[in-house]
Parts: C-alpha cells; structure tokens; sequence
C-alpha cells in the first residue's frame, strides 16, 4: 500500500469484473461531436491497458462536462472512439448509466474486454449541486441508485481519478463502502510527485493563479500564502480582476459588473485580507487588455472604458511575469491570464506559457484550462509535470485530506 491506499500490485484482477471510474472530462467540439483534446484521456491509458491486459472485464465510469451547468453536459461516446485508438483495441460504449441495458451490458463482458458506460453525471446524485445541498455520507453515498444498481456487478473498484479526488460523490466515493478498492496507475503517479514536490520545493516559488475557478483560486492563494509555499503569486483572468478592484484600482464598470453577475463580489473581500497580509506577495497586472469592435486594446490600469471588460492581462505585465517566472526555481500553475481560446485575448497566456516552456525552473500545471492551453502553445514536453487536476490539486495543497482519498482508504480494508 502507499499513503493507505491499495495499489494495482495487490490486486489479482483476472476474470474479475472492475468498475474503474476515470476523469476523462475534455473540452467538447459540439458541431463536430469531436473532443478538443485528449491529455486526460491519454493519461489514463496505462491503468486501462494494464487491467485489460491482465484479463479483467474493465467497466468504466466517466464524467463530461460542468458539475454546475447541466447544458454543459455531454455524451461519453467520443470518448470511447479516441479511447478506441490510444489502446489499439475495442473500447465498447453504452448510452446508459446503470439501467437494464448497462447492467445487461457489464454482465456479458469477457476477459479482457472494455467497456464505457454514459456520463455518470446525467445522474442527479452525481452533480455537484445534489452534492452540496445533501452531503451525503460516504455510507449514504452507498445507498445511491448507481452504486446499488453497478456494485453488486463489480468484484473491485479502482479510482483512477485525480483530478476529481476533492469531489464527493457515489462514482468516486461511495464503491469503496461495498468493494474492496484500489488506486490506478494515474492516480497513484499524481499522489506521489505533488507530495514529495510540496514537501520541499526549490526557491523562489511561484504560483500563477488564473482563470475563472475564483473559489479554488483564492483557497489556494490563502494556503500557500500562510504555509510560506509561495514566495511570490502571479495573478491573471478574474482572479486579477477581483485583486485589482480589492487594492481600489478602476478597471472599468464592465469588468465589476461581470464578477458581481457571477456571484463572485464576496471574495473582494477575501482579496482585501490577502492584501493586507501578504501584499508584498502578490502581484498584479499593471496594464489590461479589452476587445473593442472585435481589435484586441491595451490599457494601463484607469484607463479602460467604463462599459467594457477586461479579458487579458497587458504586454507590460506578461513581460514581468515572463521574467519571475524565468527567475524562479519551482512553478505552480492553475489557469490563464486571459480568454487564450480566441486570437484577440489570448497574447497574456501565450507569453506566460512560453515563459513556462522555457524555464529552467521545475513547472507543475494543474486544471483542464491549463492543460488545454500547453497543448494548444506546444509546451507539453517542456512542462516538468503535468497534473490532471485543477481542483483537485489546489484542495491537496491545503493540506486537506481528499474526499476520494478517505474513501479509498476505507475500501483498502476490505479483503480482496
């Protein structure tokens, strides 16, 4: 075992049937049915070819889309195509979750074979919402129609997710009441290189928090700012914003309107408390970038029209974070500077991403937007470590003991 948690070394998975729940959440070409990506996919590759390969009839339970917004949700069946090639052999889906069809399905498996089912998240138990308001046990977890209906089919249950460890919900939390568990390769990997990486790592240190996950971005701020972990955080997207506006800057109405629209006026204050503590940490845009009739714009703080949003960091401030980063041993990473997915607002991101492709500093990228976008500016082989998980990440470096990981250190005790 390693941390608590059974590993695949421990477990004789031939003829047995393995529910094995991944995290191959990808951006969604939805005109073409495609996946823009499939960094996560790939990175699940080996525990899947590995169980295979050793002849067990591997059941897979995946997630796509949002676990706030149910129109970002989407079928796993791409998935299964692209799954398809990476392992050169038949990935089978179904478009069912749990019913008659899927457990139909799980039961005819033959050694070897792989199975897809639907996204788990066209279950009402399995979005966050229902997670949130109910908070549900792990026991109660138990009793939830997908593990009732999948478990009594399953001999062992391996988490192979990562990047949704700090979610608690019955695909990820509630087999391991029932089955006996175990990690996957992926899984296990990410464990053990951010915790020996955080244990002691090289400085100066940054963090570059971006993006829009506000509440993940400012729980890891405040936790890296008071365990000393951070040395200095590079701010870029809402987090910025929300920062720039604490410290009394005018970065137009436009952009105060977008973060109260989004319910996110509460961590002004939270910024106002970081700044009072950790200022000298924090760094913030000096210049911002707009679109105004579709041309990309650059303004120093002050000076942005009123109606309209800020949607990048400046050239001024990439070139300084260009240079921190460049000057820096260790790098965290979690989000863009800016909306990198359209040409007008992506030259914030494109400048830090070469930065971080041509350090020498040791670089750590977490969170599907931060994966998406080293793909998109081919840095992947220049990043020392790529994480799948953004969240996931961020509520390890807390200190916080995951949800996922809790509950595979209960299904670890039971005997195989």
């Amino acid at each position: 075992m390693r941390f608590g948690i059974r590993t695949l070394d421990e477990v004789d998975v031939k003829g047995k049937t393995v529910l094995c729940r991944v995290d191959i959440n990808q951006p969604v070409d939805r005109e073409k049915g495609t996946l823009k990506s499939t960094a996560r996919i790939e990175a699940c590759v080996p525990t899947i070819r590995e169980l295979s390969d050793k002849g067990a009839k591997v059941v897979l339970m995946a997630h796509q889309g949002s676990d706030i917004e149910y129109k970002n949700f989407y079928t796993t069946e791409p998935h299964s195509k692209v799954l398809s090639s990476l392992l050169e052999r038949e990935v089978q889906f179904i478009p069912d979750v749990c019913g008659p069809a899927a457990q139909e399905k799980i039961r005819s498996l033959k050694d070897g074979e792989i199975l897809l089912l639907d996204n788990v998240r066209f279950m009402s138990e399995e979005q966050t919402l229902f997670e949130m308001k109910l908070c549900l046990s792990h026991e109660q977890q138990a009793q939830t129609l997908l593990v009732r209906k999948l478990a009594p089919l399953g001999d062992l249950y391996i988490c192979d997710a990562f990047a949704a460890a700090h979610r608690d919900q019955p695909s990820l939390c509630g087999f391991e009441e029932v089955l006996p568990s175990a990690m996957g390769r992926l899984f296990e990997k990410e464990y053990c290189v951010i915790s020996e990486l955080m244990e002691a790592p090289e400085r100066p240190c940054t963090f570059v928090l971006g993006g829009a996950k506000i509440s993940d971005a400012f729980l890891m701020m405040e936790t890296v700012l008071k365990s000393g972990s951070a040395d200095r955080i590079l701010t870029g997207g809402v987090v910025a914003n929300i920062v720039l506006i604490a410290k009394g800057e005018n970065i137009g109405k436009g952009s105060y309107d977008f973060i109260v629209k989004s319910n996110y006026a509460e961590f002004f204050e939270t910024a106002k408390n970081l700044l009072a503590q950790y200022g000298d940490k924090i760094v913030t845009p000096t210049d911002l970038a707009y679109v105004e009739d579709g041309q990309r714009k650059e303004a120093a703080l002050g000076s942005i029209p009123e109606n309209i949003g800020a949607v990048d960091i400046g050239t001024e401030t990439a070139k300084a974070y260009q240079e921190i980063i460049r000057s820096s041993k260790t790098v965290f990473v979690n989000g863009p500077m800016g909306i990198f997915e359209e040409e007008p607002t992506e030259l914030g991101t494109k400048m830090v991403w070469e930065a971080l492709g041509d350090t020498a500093a040791y670089t750590v990228i977490g969170g599907g937007d931060s994966i998406t976008a080293t793909t998109k500016y081919g840095k992947t082989k220049q990043i020392s470590y790529i994480c799948t998980g953004g969240g996931a990440l961020i509520r390890f470096l807390t200190g916080e003991e995951l949800p996922v990981v809790k509950a595979l250190r209960h299904g670890s005790k039971i005997p195989v």
